[in-house]
């Protein structure tokens, strides 16, 4: 167990990783950071490499030790823009870990000032067709891989999101959900629709259960449905498993965890695995290269973008906007998105 205080804490590393938890970042996010400081760690551990020629601790590490792990870094060709994130990522633990008093200043903060290397927040990303990705998603064969694929294709919602999607989220023409499960009343008139809430969290309990993942949606937001994801949906649920969750997940195991709501660990690992499989995914490769469930929604935003060039309507869809954005247009605004949706959506059949 992690000490009260920070200032005692025998591991400063798993300290901040535990601090990460309780304050909702996922377990990806959490990985990649125990992955960067206990190479640091590591690093700062081996007196052949760093400065000082005696093996040093993160809790008395100098700018100096820091500015020679960045030095190891180029020298082994890693690319700049990932320095860059490495050397966040170990500037925001010493900036957190003297926040709370853990230790006496952050030596990360001058190397930082003099870094040239910078992250790249708009990296190019490799580039597929719908053609494309229409051969992909006729490859994959198992429903509930399949309806997890096209739905965030079709949607560009967040994985988190789709992972926080309940039965009651859903209204299809035909009679499903089952009708012992209602649909939200937001849903109602709206045609086949998916409602995806601002509101889950990491740790808070939403429909009877509590979430392992956080949507990050400044409104909640009603996405149409077509005929294509509805055929999908319908497909899914003729064989999805009873969970034991009142909450009545959409998407749950089929393999271990059957039953249970899917993480998005699980379905980052049902895609990717896939896109391997297609030569889009390498393990250490990075977003310029990968495919990824979050290349889905970069794949949903360009398509749907240049084909509408309506960015109001893409941004509401993404859940990027407020209510300002929806104002700009007629007060008819819901049935103006379903028309702009189902006029442009790419087919993946």
């Amino acid at each position: 167990m992690a000490a009260e205080n920070p200032a005692e804490a025998e591991d400063p590393v798993g300290y901040f990783l535990q601090d990460m938890t309780y304050h909702g970042k996922t377990d990806r996010t959490r990985d990649a950071y125990e992955r960067v400081l206990r190479a640091f760690e590591s690093f700062l551990g081996n007196p052949s490499r760093n400065p000082a020629g005696t093996a040093r601790s993160v809790d008395d590490a100098t700018h100096r030790d820091c500015m020679a792990w960045i030095h190891s870094l180029r020298n082994r060709d890693v690319a700049p823009s990932t320095v860059a994130t490495y050397a966040s990522y170990l500037h925001r633990f010493y900036a957190y870990m003297a926040q709370v008093g853990a230790f006496d200043s952050n030596p990360m903060s001058l190397v930082m000032e003099e870094m040239d290397e910078r992250i790249d927040t708009n990296p190019a990303r490799r580039e597929l067709s719908v053609p494309q990705m229409r051969a992909f998603v006729r490859d994959i064969a198992h429903p509930l891989d399949h309806a997890l694929v096209v739905t965030l294709l079709k949607t560009g919602m967040r994985v988190g999101e789709l992972c926080n999607l309940d039965l009651r989220d859903v209204s299809l023409s035909a009679e499903t959900p089952p009708s012992e499960i209602p649909t939200r009343a937001a849903l109602d008139g709206r045609g086949p629709s998916i409602y995806v809430a601002a509101d889950p969290s990491v740790g808070s309990v939403t429909n009877g259960e509590e979430r392992t993942a956080s949507n990050k949606r400044k409104r909640s937001t009603v996405v149409p449905v077509d005929d294509e994801l509805e055929a999908v949906l319908l497909r899914w649920l003729a064989i999805r498993p009873d969970s034991p969750s009142p909450a009545e997940p959409l998407f749950v195991g089929t393999a271990s965890g059957w039953g249970r709501r899917l993480e998005p660990d699980a379905v980052h690992h049902i895609v990717t695995s896939h896109a391997a499989d297609a030569g889009w995914y390498r393990a250490g490769g990075d977003r310029e290269e990968n495919v990824t469930p979050h290349y889905f929604r970069h794949f949903f935003t360009t398509h749907l973008r240049d084909r509408t060039g309506d960015r109001g309507i893409v941004k509401y869809l993404r859940g990027d906007v407020a209510g300002d954005i929806i104002d700009t247009y007629t007060h008819n605004w819901g049935d103006r998105v379903r028309e702009t949706y189902e006029s442009n959506i790419y087919s993946l059949r």
